[in-house]
């Protein structure tokens, strides 16, 4: 029978220049039954093509590959290419350099290789299946980094609307475009814009990073407006 749309599981991509490792994520993926590996592939060329024509609902992207193309220049190429899926970075640096440019270039959510397996799988269900935009680990990751490389200063919202104040602690939240369009009862283009002019404003390159530095600065409120 086939199964309901309902229970459709989320189809996965992994790139990974490692077979060991993209054997053994097959097998932890294939023991849920909500995540369905449809592809993998060795290097970042292989990897861009193969989510241009599958369109997986998530893709996992190691940063270091060989082969030509590292991860950060391929998270750049599926972006620019219009690939729409959830990209979480799996890897093994935790500098503070791949993180924020992982984050910049489009990434979803950044996982380290060391983390226990229910942790990983815990996160891409999140990331696939719940509203929340990130995770608790990946803004924590993402704290630090900012701090280590000194992004962290320089920043009020003295120049934000009272709009963009409230938006912003609904990305601190890690809320989507939609939930946010939803709590404050506006069309989720507007939130579109909103979003844009903040962080022009607090010169960020990307929401997370806005979201991250929110919490920071205490931002964050104990129940959502």
């Amino acid at each position: 029978m086939p199964a309901s749309p309902a229970l459709q599981a989320a189809t996965v991509l992994i790139i990974d220049d490692h077979p060991l490792f993209r054997k053994g994520v097959l097998r932890l993926l294939m023991s849920t039954d909500n995540l369905q590996p449809v592809a993998e592939a060795e290097n970042g060329l292989q990897g861009i093509e193969l989510a241009c024509s599958l369109k997986p609902d998530l893709i996992l992207l190691d940063l270091h590959l060989k082969g030509g193309m590292d991860g950060i220049e391929t998270l750049h190429s599926l972006r620019e290419k219009g690939v729409s899926s959830h990209i979480a970075v799996l890897t093994v640096s935790d500098k503070p350099a791949d993180i924020i440019a992982a984050v910049r270039a489009g990434a979803d959510e950044y996982m380290l290789k060391d983390s226990e397996p229910e942790s990983l799988l815990r996160r891409l269900q999140a990331l696939l299946f719940s509203d929340a935009q990130m995770s608790e680990e990946m803004m924590a990751l993402l704290a630090i980094a900012l701090r280590e490389q000194h992004e962290m200063k320089d920043r009020n919202t003295k120049d934000l609307t009272e709009r963009e104040i409230s938006i912003l602690r609904h990305l601190a939240h890690g809320h989507s475009n939609k939930i946010i369009a939803r709590e404050l009862d506006i069309m989720e283009s507007t939130v579109k814009v909103h979003v844009h002019n903040l962080l022009r404003k607090l010169h960020f390159q990307s929401r997370v990073e806005a979201a991250v530095w929110a919490v920071e600065q205490k931002l964050l409120i104990t129940r959502v407006e």
